[in-house]
């Protein structure tokens, strides 16, 4: 799991700032209207909205975004319909890839990821051709960029709320791994106890991963990732790449 910890912080690292900033609020939003149709518009009742809009505050996305968001999905809007889509294939240095997608042209998405993964040194897969190095599990964030937080408390009191595993080797953050259906009782408890959550997420963690340690390969990784990264219909991209941070640093891709 510290692989997943390293790519954490990797890809918080890499923000570039207005325009991830735009797409992080496209994504949300879309987020929202799936999550909407789903399971309707309150979001006391419908634990995926709950995420989106808790997301959305991270991200600083004003509170009438999301409102309006919630409103489109609800009024059943014709003519737009998200379809999740999930890509699987190879980077560089055989590292495994995941893209989730929210897309309403399977076609056209369909020859973009293939395209992307052709031009950057990639293969894309067949469906199951890497998801099972993959387990889908809850993940919590708390802050502690000041080192104030006593982690053997938090330690305790996540795990006797059913986390699965409390990491620390992010000196910014503590990160809790939770299995999907334990996600909001571990939230809840951690919050109960005035800890402040910094991300409540449902993701994808690899069970092994891949080091990378000569430039090459990782510039390849690197740019493979952040040409998927950039598409307009990719919500999230998982991987199992385990690049030093020093050589990401020293590459300033």
């Amino acid at each position: 799991m510290s692989g997943h910890n390293k790519w954490s912080t990797i890809k918080h690292k890499k923000g570039k700032a207005d325009a991830a900033r735009a797409k992080v609020f496209t994504q949300i939003s879309k987020e929202i209207f799936v999550a909407v149709r789903q399971s309707g518009p309150d979001p006391t009742a419908n634990f995926r909205l709950r995420l989106c809009i808790q997301k959305a505050k991270a991200a600083n996305m004003p509170m009438d975004n999301v409102n309006r968001a919630i409103q489109k999905a609800a009024g059943n809007q014709e003519g737009v319909a998200y379809e999740e889509i999930v890509y699987e294939g190879y980077g560089a240095g055989g590292i495994a890839i995941m893209c989730e997608l929210l897309t309403d042209n399977r076609n056209r998405v369909a020859s973009d990821i293939r395209y992307i993964f052709s031009r950057n040194n990639g293969n894309l897969g067949e469906t199951g051709c890497v998801s099972y190095m993959f387990e889908r599990k809850g993940r919590l964030t708390v802050p502690d960029e000041e080192g104030t937080v006593d982690v053997d408390e938090l330690m305790l009191l996540a795990l006797d709320a059913g986390a699965e595993d409390v990491l620390a080797d992010n000196p910014e953050q503590v990160e809790i791994i939770t299995a999907t259906d334990d996600l909001e009782a571990v939230k809840n408890a951690v919050e109960e106890a005035g800890y402040p959550i910094e991300t409540a997420e449902i993701t994808m963690i690899p069970a092994n991963t891949v080091e990378i340690t000569d430039e090459e390969t990782a510039t390849k990784v690197l740019t493979l990732l952040d040409k998927l990264e950039d598409y307009d219909d990719i919500q999230n991209v998982y991987h199992n790449a385990d690049i030093p941070e020093e050589l990401i640093e020293k590459l300033d891709i």
